[in-house]
């Protein structure tokens, strides 16, 4: 595991993947993220995956949004 420390505004690029992740703000101890990522690759959080309406386990749509 990579362990980084990020300001809000930075980013964090997966050169091999073509994802971009993006500190958008920090309240407290919540930090949001932005991911950039090509319409093949699925982004999801942990503790939806497996779940009967989540998109991983449907096909991808062409022109939906990736992020869950």
């Amino acid at each position: 595991m990579l362990v980084l420390s990020r300001k809000v505004g930075e980013r964090i690029v997966l050169p091999g993947s073509g994802v971009t992740v993006t500190v958008l703000s920090q309240r407290g101890r919540t930090i949001r993220l932005g991911f950039d990522a090509p319409p093949d690759v699925l982004v999801c959080r942990e503790e939806i995956i497996g779940r009967p309406d989540t998109a991983a386990d449907r096909p991808s749509v062409a022109g939906a949004p990736s992020v869950q």
